[in-house]
């Protein structure tokens, strides 16, 4: 074996620093141990170098007296040489001493977990590699299969409907009181909760149990996109999130072009019709709403204000805006409230402007950005190209009938 590999071979491989401990111990002053001085010299790559010259010299120093004068020429010259060859090796052993070595590669573990902070404000250790995922939210479901992880998604709960897919998942129970058992029989590796629909109490539960629980709270619809793409990153999808988000901005700029010279239109969002329960301000439907070319007249900070009808009739929207992924069924409660004291006393009631859109629109998930297209569509005809058809129009007797190409556009948004 060479003597370089000699010399790599008789250090142990262990760290740096418990290294130069080990060989520094017992050392006395003055003193260096001798393995100590061997390998520092071979690290810097001198060898046995200083015994050699010193052999050397001792022996020049040696031939004094007759002998020197019998063959003083020749010494003279062979200790030329030997001054030079001592001059010139001394000078390779400093420089070599003297370059900086490379760092010695070290493999630096990956940690296992990721500690971040989640949409609620709380510390979360999550997994690196997060394989099983198990959703808590209609919405965090649609975003777990919009960014292409839906492999992974291992339970859900009994209202993830969209896509139709999803109902095939295994099931964990609602999404106020879910299966604690069933969950961890999951082995999830990340957990997936929203504040608005999940209890604190659940998300403690979990954390009682181990199990990672990751909570989003978005409250405008560029909320959603920000939630989106920090849910891509926690699983590892980082270019489908960032491909997805990307897309659904240029589609909300380009509506924002479309909408810019048409003036908003005044809505009554209806999320329940008896009592009669809208939307506040500072909701993500509202924030939708004014994406779409629309503003709320219910103007409170409360999230889900319940509204008397005599204020409703005092403040005259000009459309009345339903949710639903049944469109006939939006359409009857619509004509028996036409029929009701106070109601009909609505000018939007009269004339008939109603605007049925797909069931998205309440979950802060990608789909939300076809929901309010569709939604300015049908308050803004006149902005698109295609203009659609309006819910209701009158025939020949004058008696209103349904429009299919409106009906069309909720059902094929709703994914049926």
């Amino acid at each position: 074996m060479p003597e370089e590999d000699r010399s790599s071979a008789s250090i142990p491989q262990r760290p740096f620093a418990r290294l130069e401990t080990e060989r520094w111990e017992g050392r006395q002053s003055g003193n260096l141990p001798e393995p100590l001085l061997a390998d520092t010299l071979r690290e810097r790559g001198c060898g046995l170098v200083p015994r050699f010259f010193s052999r050397g010299f001792f022996i020049v120093k040696k031939t004094t007296g007759r002998k020197l004068n019998h063959r003083k020429q020749g010494f003279r010259g062979a200790l030329a040489l030997a001054l030079q060859f001592t001059l010139l090796t001394a000078a390779q052993a400093w420089a070599q001493g003297a370059t900086p070595q490379p760092a010695q590669k070290t493999d630096v573990p990956i940690p296992a977990v990721l500690e971040v902070t989640d949409e609620t404000g709380r510390q979360v250790k999550i997994p690196q590699a997060v394989r099983r995922i198990v959703s808590l939210a209609p919405s965090l479901t649609e975003t777990i299969y919009a960014l292409g992880a839906q492999d992974r998604l291992v339970g859900v709960t009994d209202y993830c409907d969209y896509p139709p897919e999803a109902q095939l998942k295994p099931k964990i129970g609602g999404p106020i009181n879910p299966s604690l058992e069933q969950l961890v029989a999951l082995k999830p590796d990340l957990v997936l909760v929203t504040k608005s629909l999940n209890r604190r109490e659940t998300v403690e539960a979990l954390e009682r149990l181990g199990i990672a629980t990751y909570a989003t709270d978005p409250r405008t619809v560029e909320g959603m996109l920000a939630s989106t793409a920090r849910l891509a990153e926690l699983i590892g999808a980082w270019e489908q999130g960032k491909t997805l988000v990307a897309g659904l901005r240029t589609r909300l700029a380009e509506l924002k072009r479309l909408l810019a010279t048409h003036p908003a239109r005044r809505v009554l969002f209806v999320v329940w019709h008896e009592p009669l329960i809208s939307i506040g301000r500072d909701t993500f439907l509202a924030a939708a709403l004014r994406l779409a070319g629309a503003e709320s007249v219910a103007d409170t900070t409360q999230d889900w204000p319940r509204l008397a009808l005599e204020e409703v009739v005092r403040l005259q929207p000009d459309y009345l805006v339903f949710a639903s992924s049944h469109g006939d069924e939006s359409e009857r409660n619509f004509e028996a409230l036409r029929g009701r004291p106070g109601w009909r006393n609505l000018e939007a009631v009269r004339q008939r402007r109603l605007v049925v859109i797909s069931d998205a629109v309440n979950r802060p998930s990608p789909r939300l950005v076809a929901a309010i297209e569709e939604l300015a569509r049908q308050l803004h005809p006149e902005a698109f190209d295609a203009k659609p058809e309006t819910r209701y129009e009158k025939n020949e007797t004058g008696q209103p009938k349904k429009a299919t190409a409106a009906k069309r556009w909720g059902l094929r948004l709703c994914g049926r």
